[in-house]
């Protein structure tokens, strides 16, 4: 049966708390001016922030520190989640996902429009009971896009829709899918994407653009010191100092994949010696589309050829390790496909030679307490020497963002997102073609041969993020478009 589910906001930290750094503190009087003149707009509505699923994923992170920060400044804001009846509605989606980044997923015909229709107005059924007549409703991603036009339809509320992702080009597959989502959202007053490129022509008249942004003082972002990081990496198994005494223990241990094709505990089947060994990190969804398998493919490469591709990093070369971390796919409701990619990983790993084998290492991190998860995730970024994000497309890359702030050098694929995020002569490394082994050992060496550049540009990189990338921009950008929305309600606040 179709149902939505609330999903429970925890304040988080305060306004105040971020205008206690002097570097936030700018941005915190900005925000305040900006709430001042729009907030009022918005006084006896109620903002609906709906999405597919509460944990996994980048929209999953960025929604609850936007709701707290907008009832903070004075907007009431809800956050649910869709849970569609019928398991096939998710594995629908991910092929509209799929198609979306102009990748091959087979035709939709008259029975995925059926299903897509019939959970729609299930989920929208579901979601018309929990909205007043005077609030605003605003839907992420194409998962509950249906939901949201139904209820814009049926109950005349203004309706936005929140793209995250997308493609910077026209391909078959692109416009298959736009051609079936078209008419769901036509009750939609406004549209916004990641960057405009990912704007379709017929949308063009009524859509902007939302860059996201990264919490500075969210557990997976806040600064650590040298001893919470070795800590962190103990405690989850990954080095081999023992934790500090009275630390709690994790959630739930790091699995590490072993040479029988078995995930287990992640002290074997090879030390990784971290943070004292060089080592490349890319942590993500299980998704084709991050460029997961041509990554493992060109990290063996250099490790073959170090004399063409890092000719004067050849014994840093040697030492480097690769991890390749993501969730547990049982944890991730809405990508049905992410138990296959990981497979395909896993049997490209057992078919490495015992040497590539020691030199990398495919984690499964907890998901059961996501603060434990973006803990870790944060003492994984920071203990590696390059953060790659080897997207092959990518809307926008928070781990990208999040790399870049903690002052970590970054290669990422040169998809729209990665390019809009990284100026690759002075922020980062970019993989022109993150399809092509040798091209990702190629900027993979790059940015191992020499340290001096590789500081250079992650200082530069953190100084981006401040300016452009983080969760104040993205909530001044959210308060000017929820005012907007409220001005075409038709029904006037008592």
């Amino acid at each position: 049966m179709a149902k939505i589910h609330r999903v429970p906001v925890d304040l988080g930290h305060t306004l105040d708390d971020y205008a206690a750094d002097p570097a936030l503190a700018p941005w915190i009087d900005r925000l305040r001016g900006r709430a001042a003149a729009y907030a009022p707009r918005l006084r006896g509505r109620t903002v609906w922030m709906v999405n597919s699923t509460a944990t996994g994923g980048g929209v999953a992170e960025m929604l609850p520190r936007e709701v707290s920060l907008l009832r903070q400044l004075g907007v009431r804001a809800e956050w649910v989640v869709i849970v569609p009846g019928d398991p096939d509605f998710f594995r629908l989606t991910k092929r509209l996902h799929n198609l979306l980044h102009g990748q091959p997923a087979g035709s939709l015909g008259p029975d995925d429009a059926a299903l897509y229709a019939r959970e729609s107005e299930a989920l929208g059924d579901a979601l018309a009971t929990a909205l007043g007549p005077t609030d605003l409703l605003v839907v992420h991603d194409p998962q509950p896009l249906g939901a949201g036009a139904v209820v814009a339809r049926r109950c005349h509320i203004p309706a936005l829709w929140r793209c995250h992702i997308g493609l910077d080009r026209t391909t078959p597959e692109t416009e298959a899918a736009w051609a079936f989502l078209r008419p769901w959202l036509a009750p939609y007053q406004r549209a916004l994407f990641s960057l405009p490129a990912y704007v379709p022509a017929f949308l063009a008249g009524r859509s902007g653009v939302l860059s996201p942004g990264i919490d500075p003082l969210a557990t997976k972002n806040r600064p650590l010191d040298v001893p919470t990081v070795a800590d962190g990496l103990a405690r989850a198994g990954l080095a081999p100092a023992p934790p500090s005494i009275g630390a709690p223990p994790s959630a739930a241990p790091v699995l590490r994949l072993q040479p029988d094709g078995e995930f287990r505990p992640s002290e074997s089947p090879s030390p990784l010696a971290l943070p004292f060994r060089p080592s490349i990190l890319q942590v993500s969804r299980w998704d084709r589309l991050k460029g997961f398998a041509p990554l493992l493919t060109g990290f063996q490469r250099l490790r073959q050829e170090p004399g063409t591709f890092a000719p004067t990093a050849v014994d840093l070369v040697a030492e480097t390790r690769l991890l390749l971390a993501g969730p547990d796919p049982r944890g991730v409701a809405d990508d049905p496909e992410g138990a296959d990619v990981l497979a395909d990983i896993v049997a490209a790993y057992r078919a490495l030679s015992p040497a590539d084998r020691a030199a990398v290492a495919v984690l499964l991190l907890p998901m059961a307490d996501p603060e434990d998860n973006a803990r870790l995730v944060n003492v994984l970024q920071r203990s590696a020497t390059v953060v790659a994000q080897n997207s092959l497309e990518e809307g926008f890359g928070l781990t990208v963002t999040e790399a870049m702030w903690k002052s970590r050098p970054v290669v990422a694929g040169a998809a729209a997102g990665p390019r809009a995020q990284i100026d690759p002569e002075r922020t980062g490394w970019l993989v022109d073609r993150p399809d092509d082994p040798a091209a990702v050992a190629r900027t993979l060496g790059a940015a191992l041969a020499d340290a001096t550049e590789r500081e250079r540009r992650a200082r530069a990189a953190h100084r981006a993020v401040w300016e452009r990338f983080l969760l104040f921009r993205a909530v001044e950008r959210w308060l000017e478009e929820l005012a907007a929305l409220a001005g075409a309600s038709k029904t006037a606040v008592p």
